[in-house]
């Protein structure tokens, strides 16, 4: 199956998760809700995982999320994760039902997810949270690392849509391919205000926008 599809995922799609396992079960209620493509489904259980394996507790703010399903599965697979919130300054009226579908399964995770249609530089943070953002366009990217390493907080992004014009390559783009060189700048850029980097990437088949930047204050 092609895990980079943009179709969305309908209950059409249900017998391709068979499973018990906890992407199946998850895969499922996306299926349900019908309203996701098949893509954002992988890249979030992949970045998900991820960010599980290096941060724990705390709340998930998941910053220019769509329909929040990255946060969810974060409650889902963290249960001393206190709280998680989604923002986005539209907030697809679609991701009603894909809340519905989760809170069917797991209704401790749901209760503790909340979605707010707000402008991302006016979310409150705090020390000690989880920042994160699954594809935040061009300099959004940047806003996220901004708001996130002002509050002192973890962060994970995986960036995408590079800008050139308005994101800062750091000087190495004659080196590097300018997107690459866009995000060495970002890991440097975290690293010397303090925090320890972790850089890592989700599979290419999923997306080419696969690198996924990682911190925590020192």
């Amino acid at each position: 199956m092609d895990r980079s599809s943009k179709n969305r995922l309908t209950e059409r799609m249900l017998p391709h998760f068979p499973g018990d396992t906890l992407f199946d079960r998850i895969a499922r209620a996306v299926c349900r809700a019908g309203c996701l493509p098949r893509k954002e489904l992988y890249e979030a259980w992949e970045v998900a995982r991820r960010v599980h394996r290096r941060f724990r507790g705390g709340r998930v703010v998941d910053l220019a999320a769509g329909h929040g399903l990255l946060a969810q599965v974060l409650l889902i697979l963290d249960r001393e994760l206190k709280e998680g919130i989604g923002v986005d300054l539209r907030v697809p009226q679609s991701a009603a039902r894909l809340s519905c579908e989760i809170r069917a399964e797991w209704p401790v995770a749901a209760d503790r997810f909340s979605l707010l249609e707000q402008d991302l530089s006016l979310v409150e943070l705090h020390p000690g949270d989880i920042v994160v953002s699954a594809h935040a366009c061009g300099s959004l990217t940047d806003l996220v690392l901004e708001r996130a390493v002002a509050s002192r907080c973890r962060v994970a992004v995986l960036p995408c849509c590079h800008d050139l014009r308005s994101c800062d390559d750091g000087g190495i783009g004659g080196w590097l391919d300018g997107p690459l060189a866009v995000d060495v700048t970002r890991a440097a850029r975290l690293r010397s205000q303090g925090y320890r980097v972790y850089t890592q990437s989700i599979p290419l088949d999923i997306t080419p926008k696969n690198r996924l930047l990682m911190g925590e204050p020192l």
